[in-house]
């Protein structure tokens, strides 16, 4: 007998994003430069003119930056509303169907291995040698996250909001961080360095509210929950952003790691 997923399970979670592709793409944040020049000082090599395949590429944001940057880019993404969306933005860069678990690609074929908010979607039981398998030897397995800045007073609290709201808070949020460090490599056969890149964008309150609710945790709610939240934090932050411009304000968390 097949079982449907229950909407908080990590496979109804992973797979709402195909049907917010667009919402997806118009909405979420970028990476600054800043990022892809710690990626190339870390992996001690340019991306410019390297095999790069950027796993788990959803819309294709990290993909069309490692593109900008003179890389050779072959997208993965497992999703097929996310693919479609990719297709359409991205035309020119090549995307295949997969994940972390089982990459489609040829041994030793990749200078790079990257992950933008990706990784934790993968079994590192499975994905860790896949990605050993896929990278040639001084190759880099990059990931990398937007989290956010809760140094910043409105970030914590508007946090604490969205944490109270889906059962977390702050104190999830650096948790979630810490065990996205420590469960990249359960085994221990990558030694990862890890950095901390920060940045910020100016957007309209529609925009990053949009972001918020392009957020699997909020995707898989009931449509008049999520709603009702996002009305009352648009009543918050427009104390606190009267004009309507939002500054968010980003620590990326990035991993790289060298298989040698």
């Amino acid at each position: 007998m097949t079982t449907t997923p229950s909407p908080s399970s990590p496979s109804s979670r992973a797979h709402s994003f195909n049907t917010a592709a667009a919402q997806y793409a118009a909405n979420r944040p970028s990476y600054p430069p800043a990022l892809f020049d710690t990626v190339e000082e870390l992996a001690a090599r340019p991306l410019a003119g390297a095999r790069v395949v950027d796993v788990g590429a959803g819309t294709g944001i990290a993909t069309s930056l490692l593109h900008a940057r003179g890389a050779d880019v072959l997208a993965v993404e497992p999703g097929d509303g996310m693919a479609a969306q990719f297709r359409g933005t991205l035309p020119g860069i090549p995307v295949v169907r997969g994940d972390g678990n089982a990459l489609p690609l040829a041994t030793a074929s990749a200078d790079f291995l990257t992950y933008a908010q990706a990784w934790h979607w993968t079994e590192p039981a499975r994905s860790v040698p896949e990605a050993l398998r896929v990278l040639r030897p001084g190759g880099a397995l990059a990931l990398w996250w937007n989290t956010s800045a809760l140094d910043i007073e409105w970030i914590a609290e508007a946090a604490d909001r969205s944490g109270r709201f889906l059962g977390g808070g702050p104190a999830a949020d650096r948790r979630d961080a810490k065990e996205r460090t420590d469960r990249a490599d359960p085994s221990g056969r990558l030694a990862f360095t890890r950095r901390t890149v920060r940045w910020s964008r100016r957007v309209p309150l529609d925009t990053h509210l949009a972001n918020i609710g392009s957020r699997s945790a909020f995707l898989v709610l009931p449509e008049a929950e999520a709603t009702s939240f996002l009305d009352a934090e648009r009543a918050h932050l427009l104390k606190v952003f009267p004009d309507g411009i939002v500054e968010e304000t980003y620590d990326v968390l990035l991993l790289v790691a060298l298989h040698n």
